[in-house]
């Protein structure tokens, strides 16, 4: 066993490497960014506060004084560790801004701490008047830790790949000629080869039926939510389940052809070309950036030209400079983010992309995925007609005793219904599973088959036509009961829907936003649970590998911005290329990892949910930044002097109290943030 285990993760790995490296790289790089900016905030903090005390500025604003020979050297020292390693992340940054002509927060960021540090270096050694390496330190430790807060919230880094690398089983069991069976790893499979799949095991390839029948779960690659019977002629998909019979099957893909590495590669073809948006802060930071620059220069220019001496107009350049990168801007956003993080958490919404969930907010169509998304992926008995004298109970009592023996969905939901309805189990004796007819048992002394409508024709039982063809033409599946051979009652089943999808359907409807599905299951299941639904358009039968460019169709044809929900590997390439990719928590977790975002407890109205989040999320961050640029707006015209012949002119101290204040405004009005 050890020794298959082994083997099993050696494949995986093999399958995992090769479709998920390049992933799986940058999955490490951006967890080791995170460590990085961490460290680099707690260290910088630490240097911080003897920066702090050495400052004269400092001193003067608490009234003490702890000047000493040569302090000003230690406080140039730890300041200049505190803007190389502290500010490196930022430093570095501004190369990749200013290379794509696009600045952003690394440029303001960096502008203001090279300005601060080269001017207060100049005045350590006597070519200033004043120094900023306060602002300088408090800037950058505040910096690493908007940063910082802001990635931990993006981490969740898809692991899809690998997630699809183990729907496939490992090994297969070959068959020779004679029918001899040597357990080979799937990789050493060819076309034509024979493999012999046991009752319960996963098919190992794509293949065709040779010999034996059964039925096959398919649920989690094709969405079709009933097992499909199978047998001699019939095609099997590599990664689908097997239910109770033994197949033979003959190879007919392997690699890279199978159904399950089309999906991969879908998956990561989606994944790679999902654009990242640029998000609000990083907008507001390239204008503040250019509107510092211009301030700062116009502020030299003017007093240079009233007369004032360099040292005087450099003084007051050097403080719009540094005050044009306010520290509420580095925080506006993350603290937002971490906040509407939890709150998601804690309504059982994982959000693992945080642009496409910042995104969510202009969603106009929500895709759902029928089965195990709107509805509960399980039977459930809709409506029962009895024969012959016999009660709904009765009809109930004995298909329950047989039902209960078996494995099958149907089978599960008349149990179920009997449970519902308070009935007692009763026992069953001589049961047996007719291959593709149904089951038989024997029930206080009565012969009780469950069987299909085949199986009654077969017979040439009468029974109420009308009833059963309405059912039907519901894409409701139809069992008949019978007791000593007299038909007792038909039973009709149907993947039950959720209680709540018609809520959040509708609530869809009230934010303007349209409401699709899209399933794998046949017209008359689609549209029976579309019509109770109130859904506005409906795709049926829709292959698996079809759901991707029917999202591209309502992208690109009828120019909706889109969100998906699913839950199975069929769902998975759509999810990754819908602007939202929303995933059931119940589901696969293939569909879990390429989402960006994961509804915990199943349930439809959690898509409204997100987006409101989605919406109250970017109304916060306006409000964030209006505060944070609101304190440039008054800060930089006077620190530039604008009310010198006042009087008045921002000092660096009343600028730092002024910064403050809106650093904790700011973080108030993040903490108020709410669904």
């Amino acid at each position: 066993m050890s020794n298959h285990s082994h083997h099993h993760h050696e494949n995986s790995e093999h399958l995992t490497h090769k479709n998920a490296d390049s992933h799986q790289g940058h999955h490490d790089h951006h967890a080791h960014m995170v460590e990085d900016f961490k460290k680099r905030f707690f260290i910088s903090l630490i240097v911080t506060v003897p920066i702090l005390i050495l400052s004269p500025m400092i001193q003067m604003f608490l009234d003490v004084d702890w000047r000493f020979t040569g302090d000003v050297y230690i406080l140039f020292a730890l300041s200049t560790f505190v803007f190389f390693y502290g500010g490196w992340p930022f430093l570095a940054g501004i190369k990749d801004e200013l290379k794509d002509k696009n600045p952003g927060m690394m440029t303001l960021i960096s502008l203001a701490i090279i300005v601060a540090y080269v001017y207060s270096t100049a005045a350590v050694f006597g070519f200033a008047a004043n120094d900023f390496f306060w602002e300088l330190a408090t800037l950058v430790d505040i910096m690493l830790l908007g940063h910082w807060i802001e990635m931990r919230s993006v981490m969740g880094a898809s692991k899809a790949l690998e997630e699809l690398a183990k729907l496939m089983p490992s090994e297969a069991h070959l068959m020779d000629e004679d029918g001899n069976i040597t357990e080979v790893d799937v990789t050493e499979l060819n076309k034509g080869d024979r493999v012999l799949v046991k009752p319960g095991e996963k098919v190992p390839v794509d293949g065709q039926i040779l010999e034996g029948k059964s039925t096959i779960d398919e649920s989690m690659l094709t969405g079709e939510s009933i097992p499909v019977e199978k047998e001699a002629g019939v095609e099997a998909i590599g990664g689908s389940i097997n239910g109770e019979g033994a197949l033979v099957i003959s190879v007919m893909k392997t690699g890279s052809e199978t159904y399950l590495s089309q999906v991969i590669t879908l998956v990561k073809e989606a994944q790679e070309s999902k654009s990242r948006a640029q998000d609000l802060a990083n907008r507001a930071a390239k204008w503040l950036f250019y509107g510092a620059l211009a301030a700062g220069l116009l502020t030299f220019v003017i007093w240079i030209s009233l007369g004032y001496p360099v040292s005087f107009a450099m003084e007051r350049m050097v403080t719009v400079l540094i005050i044009a990168c306010p520290h509420a801007l580095g925080l506006a956003a993350p603290l937002v983010v971490a906040v509407s993080t939890s709150i998601a958490a804690k309504n059982g919404l994982l959000i693992r992309d945080r642009a496409a969930f910042e995104g969510a907010r202009n969603i106009e169509a929500v895709v759902f995925d029928k089965t195990g998304t709107l509805t509960k992926g399980e039977f459930g008995v809709t409506n029962i007609y009895t024969f012959n004298d016999f009660s709904e109970e009765d009809v109930i009592s004995y298909s329950a005793a047989v039902e209960a023996q078996s494995q099958h969905p149907l089978a599960k939901g008349v149990t179920r219904k009997a449970e519902e309805i308070g009935l007692p189990l009763k026992r069953v004796e001589n049961f047996q599973s007719l291959t593709g007819k149904g089951l038989e048992g024997t029930v206080d002394g009565k012969q009780v088959l469950v069987v299909s409508p085949g199986h009654v024709k077969e017979l040439n039982l009468e029974f109420n036509n009308v009833q059963f063809d309405k059912w039907s033409s519901e894409g409701k599946t139809v069992v008949f009961t019978l007791v000593d051979n007299k038909l007792a009652g038909m039973i009709a089943l149907a993947d039950i829907v959720r209680e709540t999808a018609k809520d959040a359907i509708n609530q869809l409807k009230e934010m303007n936003i349209k409401s699709i599905m899209l399933t794998g299951d046949n017209v008359q299941v689609a549209h029976y649970i579309g019509e109770q639904l109130g859904m506005e358009e409906i795709f049926a039968e829709v292959l698996p590998h079809e759901k991707s460019e029917k999202i591209r169709h309502i992208q690109e044809v009828e120019r909706l911005r889109t969100a998906m929900t699913g839950d199975g590997v069929n769902d998975a390439p759509a999810l990754a290329i819908a602007q939202l990719g929303i995933a059931v928590g119940a589901g696969t977790d293939v569909a879990i990892e390429t989402a960006d975002v994961v509804l915990v407890k199943s349930n439809p109205l959690d898509v409204v949910n997100v987006i409101k989040l989605s919406r109250a999320t970017y109304r916060k961050m306006t409000q964030n930044l209006w505060w944070a640029a609101g304190y440039n707006i008054v800060a930089i015209p006077l620190a530039a002097g604008i009310l010198y012949n006042y009087g008045i002119v921002l000092s660096p101290a009343v600028g730092a109290i002024l910064m403050s204040l809106s650093t904790v405004i700011v973080a108030i009005n993040a903490r108020l943030l709410k669904i």
